[in-house]
């Protein structure tokens, strides 16, 4: 008998017939012989609706209460799901967060995985129960409700899969596995059978969102065996591992983040002082940054350029602004309009044609770089929003054909 941790997402359980689907593949888990935890998103646009619901009574909520708020939308998934299970015949159990054991630190909103007491899990899967978990969500030592961030279902699922040494781990979205490229917007795009985490991990943080980062680090770290695939199609998915067969390929995949912003810092000293002291702000407000770059324009013109997410915009331009003196910058440009496009791969280590391949396909298309950033598996570049689509459609076809 293997334990078999499956994760479905707010696609998969938005409405009353993909609730019966759901509730007919984990059946079909259990018949085959298999002990069965399922973790469940909120349904659809739930936590959209819940957050506009708070917009409208306070513009500005305490974290606390929106995770007590945002963290009913998985219970309604498990209880619902719970009762289409029973429906079939089959005993179940659904379970919140905190009764199935996440204990998390106290940060709201975006909350850290500290433990997950399995003794209620165990319990119950020694009664041969199906268990359904909410995901998302935990409980930290105040016994206050928190909740992992968007996407933290994935998270949920990944942990639970460590803490009760799972044989797999089943990752049900409204997609078939990982592909090249989003097959929304190239018309090309395959399915990979397989990838590394490494590599999944760069593309997830990259813009490819079908999976969380925290749940692919988190089974890489405990050596998950982790799989991608569709709940509404019966198709092999895509297998996450440490190591895998490269197939000859130079890169796997091909993102675009619209979710960049870029801030230019001119007139500037262009000294290792002074990029320690801008960093060290942005960084004790935590502020990520992602590309970055310098320039002297002319003799006193210097440039200091670096991306943040989209919605720090605002807090990295007040910091700047309200240090502008101190730092004796002489001007502050922000630009909105760019996306981050990538290529991520570990076949490209070694091999340099990539990057002259890469920057073929952009010159082809006359899409200018403001911005890049390298690794041994990724190149990044920042280019103008209204030509990032053509940009990954040009470099996909130069890679894949």
């Amino acid at each position: 008998m293997s334990l078999i941790v499956q994760k479905f997402g707010g696609t998969s359980v938005a409405d009353f017939d993909r609730l019966q689907n759901v509730a007919k593949i984990v059946v079909e888990t259990k018949k085959a012989g298999n002990d069965v935890v399922v973790v469940v998103s909120a349904q659809g646009d739930t936590t959209d609706l819940l957050e506009k619901k708070a917009a409208q009574i306070n513009s500005n909520p305490s974290k606390r209460e929106m995770d007590v708020l945002l963290s009913a939308g998985e219970q309604i998934s498990m209880a619902l799901l719970a009762m289409a299970i029973e429906k079939l015949g089959f005993p179940c159990i659904s379970l919140t967060g905190w009764q199935a054991g996440f204990r998390t630190n106290t940060n709201h909103c975006c909350a850290r995985i500290e433990k997950i007491a399995s003794s209620r899990l165990e319990q119950e899967l020694a009664l041969n129960k199906i268990i359904i978990v909410a995901g998302f969500q935990g409980i930290d030592k105040f016994n206050n409700i928190t909740t992992l961030g968007r996407g933290g279902s994935d998270t949920s699922a990944v942990a639970l899969a460590a803490a009760l040494h799972a044989d797999l781990c089943q990752i049900y979205t409204d997609v078939d596995g990982i592909y090249t490229a989003d097959p929304h917007l190239v018309d090309n795009a395959f399915k990979l059978n397989e990838i590394s985490f490494d590599e999944m991990l760069e593309l997830a943080s990259l813009g490819a969102r079908v999976l969380h980062n925290r749940s692919i680090e988190m089974a890489k770290r405990y050596n998950i065996k982790l799989e991608v695939l569709s709940s509404f199609k019966k198709h092999k998915g895509t297998q996450l591992k440490e190591k895998i067969n490269m197939e000859r390929m130079l890169i796997r995949g091909v993102t675009r983040d619209d979710d960049t912003a870029r801030v230019d810092l001119i007139g500037v000293p262009l000294d290792i002082d002074f990029l320690h002291r801008v960093f060290s702000l942005l960084g004790n407000n935590n502020i990520n940054i992602d590309l970055m770059g310098q320039a002297n324009v002319l003799s006193s013109r210097n440039i200091v350029s670096f991306t943040v997410a989209s919605k720090q915009l605002d807090l990295a331009k007040k910091i700047m602004q309200e240090n502008k003196a101190h730092l004796q910058i002489e001007e502050i440009r922000v630009l909105s309009s760019v996306s981050k496009v990538s290529i991520v791969g570990a076949g490209m280590q070694a091999n340099p044609v990539v990057a002259a391949k890469f920057f073929e396909a952009l010159a082809s298309e006359k899409i200018e770089v403001h911005l890049i950033a390298t690794s041994e598996i990724k190149i990044s570049v920042l280019v103008d929003r209204n030509k990032s689509a053509r940009a990954v459609k040009s470099i996909h076809e130069k890679f894949f054909g």
